[in-house]
C-alpha cells in the first residue's frame, strides 16, 4: 500500500499498543488498521456516543467525585453492593491508586503480563518478584505459583485472562491463590478487564467471592468490551471499605469526567452490543488461530479477544508499511521480538491481516 511517508520521522517506541497517533504523524495523516490494541472491533456503541454528546452541554459543571449514579448502575449490572465499587480513570489509574494506598514493600507478579503492574510498583520503590510462566507450557499458570506467595509478600497482581497470553487460570486455582494470599496477608489485585470476552464470563470471575476475601481487589474497565479506550473509565470491586477509601484518597478527586460517567451508564445498557462482540470473538478467534498455524507459526491458544503468536520472520515494520499495526511483545519479560500479539477484529479486517502476514512470510 502506498503511503506518503515523512522522511526523518521515526516512530517512538511505547510501552503499549494502540499508537495510531504516532502512525499518523509518520505517514502524514493516514489511518492504520490497528490490531495492536485489544478493543471491541464493533466501535463505540451508539448509545455511548449519544450519552457523551448530550452530556457535553453540562461540561461547565464539576463531575460527581463519587460517581454515585454510575456506581448504582454498576452495582445493578454486577450484582455487587454499591459500597464495594470505586470508579477511576481507567484500570491503570486504579492500579496506581491501589499501590499508592497499600504502599507495598514486596510484591509478586507473573511474567509476562501487563506492564502497568510493575510500573506502579516501581513508583513505590517496591521490591518485585517475578514468577516466570514457561513457554513450553503455553504460559499456563500452575499450582507452583502458590509456593511463590509467602509471608512478606504484601501485594500480588494477577491478570485473568492474562495479557498478552490470553490464558485463564482455572477457577479452583484462583480460589487457592486467594486463600493463600489471605493466609500470608497479601493483597490480591485480580485484573478481570478481559473476563467479559470469555465464552462463559461467569465461570471465571471472582466477584461473588469478594466478601469471603476482603483482601482481594477486582479491576474492570469499559475500555475493551465497549471500545471506550479514549474515554478512560474503569472500576475496582472490593469488600474492604477502608481500603477502597484509601484508594479514593490516593488520587485526585475528579478522576472520572462527567462525560465518562454518562458514557459508562449508557454502555451498561448495551447488552445486545456486548453479546454481539462475544459472538464475533468466539467465531473469529479460532479462525485466526487456524490461519496463523497454517502459515507454520506457533500460536498460544488464548481465550480472550487477542492471540499471542511466534514468527521467525520480523513482522512489525513490514506490516506497518502496509498500513497495519500489530503489537510487538519484545518489551515483555521472557518474550522477544519474534513474539507478537494481535487483536481479534471483524472478519474482513482479519482477512486483510492474514493476507498481509502471508505476503511478509513469502518475502
Amino acid at each position: 500500500m502506498n503511503r506518503d511517508h515523512q522522511p526523518g520521522c521515526s516512530p517512538v517506541p511505547l510501552v503499549h499498543g494502540g499508537d495510531w497517533a504516532g502512525y499518523m504523524e509518520e505517514y502524514t495523516g493516514a489511518q492504520p488498521l490497528d490490531f495492536s490494541a485489544n478493543v471491541s472491533p464493533l466501535g463505540v456503541p451508539p448509545g455511548v456516543i449519544k450519552a457523551i454528546t448530550e452530556t457535553a452541554a453540562q461540561a461547565d459543571r464539576y463531575p460527581d467525585p463519587l460517581c454515585r449514579s454510575l456506581c448504582r448502575k454498576i452495582s445493578e449490572g454486577e450484582q455487587i453492593p454499591e459500597s464495594f465499587i470505586l470508579c477511576g480513570n481507567g484500570a491503570a489509574d486504579l492500579i496506581f491508586r491501589a499501590v499508592a494506598a497499600a504502599k507495598p514493600k514486596h510484591a509478586l507478579i507473573v511474567a509476562p503480563t501487563f506492564a502497568e503492574y510493575e510500573a506502579a510498583l516501581t513508583t513505590a520503590d517496591c521490591q518485585i518478584t517475578r514468577y516466570f510462566l514457561r513457554q513450553q507450557e503455553d504460559f499456563r499458570l500452575g499450582e507452583g505459583f502458590l509456593q511463590a506467595i509467602q509471608p512478606g509478600i504484601d501485594m500480588v497482581f494477577l491478570c485473568q485472562p492474562n495479557n498478552p497470553t490470553g490464558i485463564t487460570a482455572p477457577r479452583e486455582l484462583l480460589l487457592k491463590i486467594a486463600q493463600r494470599c489471605r493466609e500470608c496477608r497479601s493483597l490480591l489485585i485480580l485484573d478481570e478487564c478481559f473476563v467479559d470476552f470469555l465464552d462463559q464470563p461467569q465461570a471465571y470471575t471472582m466477584k461473588e467471592r469478594l466478601e469471603d476475601f476482603p483482601g482481594m481487589v477486582i479491576l474492570k474497565a469499559f475500555t475493551k468490551m465497549y471500545a471506550m479506550a479514549g474515554v478512560r473509565l474503569g472500576y475496582a470491586l472490593c469488600a474492604d471499605d477502608d481500603f477502597l477509601q484509601e484508594m479514593r484518597q490516593a488520587g485526585q478527586p475528579w478522576a472520572v469526567s462527567s462525560l465518562a460517567q454518562a458514557a459508562g451508564e449508557a454502555a451498561l445498557n448495551e447488552r445486545e452490543y456486548a453479546d454481539a462482540v462475544r459472538k464475533l470473538i468466539m467465531k473469529e478467534r479460532p479462525w485466526m488461530r487456524r490461519q496463523l498455524e497454517e502459515m507454520g507459526l506457533r500460536v498460544i491458544e488464548g481465550e480472550a479477544n487477542f492471540l499471542l503468536f511466534y514468527s521467525p520472520v520480523k513482522l512489525v515494520q513490514p506490516l506497518r508499511e502496509m498500513g497495519i499495526l500489530i503489537r510487538s511483545c519484545a518489551n515483555y519479560h521472557r518474550l522477544d521480538e519474534n513474539w507478537y500479539r494481535t487483536a481479534v477484529r471483524t472478519h474482513a479486517e482479519n482477512i486483510r491481516l492474514m493476507e498481509a502476514i502471508r505476503e511478509v512470510l513469502r518475502g
